[in-house]
């Protein structure tokens, strides 16, 4: 069993991304810029948007944090969307979910420029990426991939599962893997919390991403011997061994799993860190106006 280590990789990444802003600045050309907006005060949106904030400064990349309280009306955020559309100096920028009850995903995200969506959510890049088209793909399925691609585990021809079929994870992910790509080219099976006898999906698969939301949901009965396991999750769970009172947890079973697979991505430093570089690669691409020329 070998691991796959999302935070070694993310750091060879990050080195990479800050060569090429090195070259864009010895060119003497405009630093790209990378905008998120906050609403409330959700931890985790509080630690991630702050892990973003980090990774550009470590690349060398401007980012600007654009803060408001819960109590912001939709018609005020959508202004902001407007201005950030409008800022030429702004690349990419991200609308951190969630969003209060009273605030409309789904307007939000439509306003986005799709230019500028370097999450990937805009229908538009959902399209582009679904044909094939240069695209900002979403962060976390791009990060699976290129996972795959650097540890250099054979996809073509091989039974891809995935289980969960969200927007954000699940369904991009399933499409990237069955493209007919040298790192890809699998048949995928998409599974989800209605899918019957799950299990009989999951012991056929060569590949199988996790990304149901539930802890601990892959036990070792679920996995064949040698397979390949990339686990979305990630959960804070009771815990009487650590001075914090928690620890963190996947969707899969590590202990108990890790034993029958070929790789595994730990929880945490597996999945976690390279969503974070997809996002710089995507702002470099809008910088660079690749995606949408």
């Amino acid at each position: 069993m070998e691991l796959i280590d999302g935070k070694k990789t993310s750091a060879q990444i990050k080195q990479e991304l800050a060569d090429e802003v090195q070259k864009i600045q010895a060119a003497g050309k405009k630093i790209p810029h990378l905008a998120a907006v906050l609403v409330g005060n959700d931890p985790a949106s509080e630690t991630y948007v702050a892990a973003k904030v980090r990774a550009c400064r470590e690349i060398g990349i401007k980012s600007t944090e654009c803060r408001y309280s819960e109590e912001i009306t939709e018609a005020q955020l959508l202004e902001v969307i407007g201005k950030l559309n409008a800022d030429p100096d702004v690349d990419g920028y991200i609308v951190q979910l969630p969003l209060p009850a009273h605030i409309s995903e789904q307007r939000i995200l439509l306003a986005i420029d799709p230019a500028k969506d370097v999450d990937g959510f805009h229908p538009f890049n959902v399209g582009k990426m679904v044909t094939g088209l240069p695209a900002y793909l979403p962060a976390t399925p791009a990060g699976i991939v290129e996972l795959l691609k650097r540890y250099r585990i054979p996809t073509r021809g091989k039974h891809c599962v995935v289980i969960g079929r969200s927007n954000i994870v699940g369904t991009p992910v399933s499409i990237l893997m069955s493209r007919k790509e040298e790192h890809a080219d699998c048949t995928v099976t998409l599974c989800h919390s209605r899918t019957q006898n799950i299990k009989a999906y999951t012991l056929q698969a060569d590949i199988l991403i996790v990304a149901i939301g539930k802890p601990h949901f892959v036990t070792a009965d679920m996995v064949k011997e040698g397979a390949v396991i990339i686990d979305v999750g990630i959960h804070r769970v009771p815990s009487d061994k650590t001075a914090s009172g928690f620890r963190l947890v996947g969707d899969v079973d590590f202990e108990q799993v890790a034993p029958r697979c070929s790789y595994i991505t730990p929880v945490p430093g597996g999945v976690g860190p390279m969503t974070i570089v997809s996002l710089l690669q995507n702002t470099l691409l809008a910088a660079q106006q690749k995606a949408n020329p």
